[in-house]
């Protein structure tokens, strides 16, 4: 026995929906597209609030040696006042900063800090035993 052909199949596609169906569609639709609009400007805001922040420079980090200014075909040159009657051990050199190791007088060690940038003394350590 021969299946009578529905109409569906005839045209290969849907029936239409009723109007009220439609109604709703093309409202999901609309909101769909609303949503994807206003996710796409957030995440646009957001990676521009990333490149913003990346850009952005600090205003205090400490000058490395690299950005004192030493004339060209000049050695840079200086005094470091260390007290009286102390020798140097030891120096270790990071970025623009100096640590010398120093014996001093009394036979006591201590650790100055020294900012090459600034030209100053910017800390001194007593090394002590318990």
């Amino acid at each position: 026995m021969a299946r009578p052909v529905a109409e569906e199949d005839v045209e290969g596609g849907e029936k239409p929906l009723d109007p009220e169906a439609e109604k709703v569609r093309r409202k999901l639709v609309r909101f769909m597209g609303i949503n994807l609009g206003l996710l796409f400007v957030a995440v646009m805001v957001v990676i521009a609030a990333l490149v913003y922040k990346m850009s952005k420079t600090p205003g205090t980090a400490p000058a490395p040696v690299a950005d004192v200014q030493v004339p060209a075909g000049a050695a840079l040159s200086g005094d470091i006042v260390l007290p009286v009657g102390a020798k140097v051990i030891s120096q270790s050199l990071s970025g623009s900063q100096l640590s010398i190791d120093a014996e001093l007088a009394d036979g006591s060690r201590a650790i100055f800090l020294y900012d090459i940038a600034e030209r100053r003394v910017i800390g001194q350590f007593a090394i002590r035993s318990k």
